[in-house]
């Protein structure tokens, strides 16, 4: 008959055993592998750690805000400069009035003086009164009346004697008692002071 106690002695302590054996074979296979690990880390561990570190670099830290590249801000707007405005041209002057050399041209002539001067006269009183006095000659000279006598003929278109040409002559026009233009406006002052316009005139003045 066996003997139950020293039985289960005995397999009490197989059992250790076996346990043991396995617990030992268990840690050098983790010895091993670890050695092998730390092998293989130690071979890689510069290029495995550069990677590491690029790769940490690539990933933003939790919570940080995402880098933004700088926007340049527009340049301002400049309103052009409005062209600037051309000067307005000069009017040019009115050219010079040209005049017959003839007795309509003379009293033209004079008329447009006369209103310069603001002096009256009508072409129609002024032709009529040297069409009287000297029928249009400018050269025209008395030399039977009174004045002649006295030794200052009456001239011209319009018989106008030295003293009173002189004394109103019209500023402007030759000083000469000669002149047909400066003979009329000369005549046409006188008649103006004297009679009102020459228009007024219908005798010897």
């Amino acid at each position: 008959m066996i003997d139950k106690d020293k039985l289960s002695t005995a397999i009490g302590r197989r059992s250790r055993r076996e346990a043991f054996t396995v617990a030992v074979a268990a840690i050098g296979l983790v010895a091993v592998a670890a050695s092998s690990a730390v092998s293989f880390a130690d071979a890689g561990t510069p290029e495995r750690a550069a990677m590491v570190v690029e790769q940490a670099e690539s990933i933003p830290a939790v919570g940080a805000a995402p880098a933004i590249e700088a926007i340049p801000a527009p340049a301002p707007e400049v309103a052009p400069e409005p062209a600037p405005e051309a000067a307005p041209a000069p009017m040019p002057e009115p050219a010079p009035r040209v005049y017959a050399d003839n007795l309509d041209g003379w009293i033209r002539e004079a008329l447009d003086i006369m209103a310069e001067k603001g002096i009256p006269g009508s072409y129609e009183g002024i032709h009529r009164n040297i069409m009287r006095e000297s029928s249009g000659n400018p050269q025209a000279i008395n030399l039977w009346d009174i004045n002649a006598i006295n030794g200052i003929p009456s001239k011209g278109l319009l018989q106008v004697i030295d003293p009173t040409y002189a004394a109103y002559h019209v500023e402007g026009t030759p000083f000469d008692v000669w002149n047909p233009v400066s003979n009329i406006v000369a005549a046409c002052n006188y008649a103006a002071h004297r009679y009102g316009s020459m228009d007024n005139v219908n005798s010897a003045y």
